[in-house]
């Protein structure tokens, strides 16, 4: 096995495409995600390190609201979610705690997380490359001042969803939980 900076490199026998690249890419975050939240129970769901900062029911939410609003909207123009459920978990929102607001129950929520990361990977694997060169626009249907093409809003899936897992292992700690690498 060949070594670059003394660790070894797995030699590829086949081409990763450009799908396959950021489908893996957003399962591999997605994976991490849910190691985070595998022992979170009850009141732990709740727990806000300040008034108006997110917990770990909004930001699962918000996970899946971002996805579907990212891929399925933004790219596909099919958006998965109904504005019922998004309402809760609205993109630049406010967070409220769970006492002043009525959100979904956990279960609900992770189902829906998933159920939208699912349709996610398969609506990636499926698309073409010119899908993903195709212009990215923002809501106001400019171009986005992020990422210029549908491939761009795609990659950015994985670093928004990488940014609230730290959130969601800053609350671990908070809550005493055990670090997680």
């Amino acid at each position: 096995m060949n070594q670059r900076f003394g660790y070894p490199v797995i030699e590829e026998t086949t081409t990763m495409t450009q799908q396959e690249l950021l489908a893996d890419q957003i399962e591999n975050t997605r994976a991490w995600t849910k190691a985070l939240i595998v022992d979170l129970k009850g009141d732990d769901w709740c727990f806000q390190p300040g008034p108006g900062l997110a917990h770990g029911l909004f930001l699962c939410g918000h996970l899946a609201v971002a996805q579907d609003f990212l891929i399925h909207t933004r790219c596909l123009g099919k958006p998965l979610l109904e504005n019922s459920y998004t309402d809760h978990f609205k993109i630049g929102g406010p967070v409220w705690s769970t006492k002043e607001h009525k959100y979904p129950a956990i279960q609900d929520i992770l189902s829906t997380m998933d159920d939208v990361h699912r349709k996610t990977i398969v609506a990636i694997r499926a698309m073409s490359d010119s899908i993903l060169t195709e212009p990215a626009f923002s809501g106001d249907g400019k171009p986005h001042p992020y990422y210029r093409d549908k491939c761009g809003a795609i990659g950015h899936c994985s670093r928004h969803e990488a940014f609230h897992a730290g959130q969601i292992a800053t609350i671990r700690r908070l809550l005493g939980k055990a670090f997680l690498r």
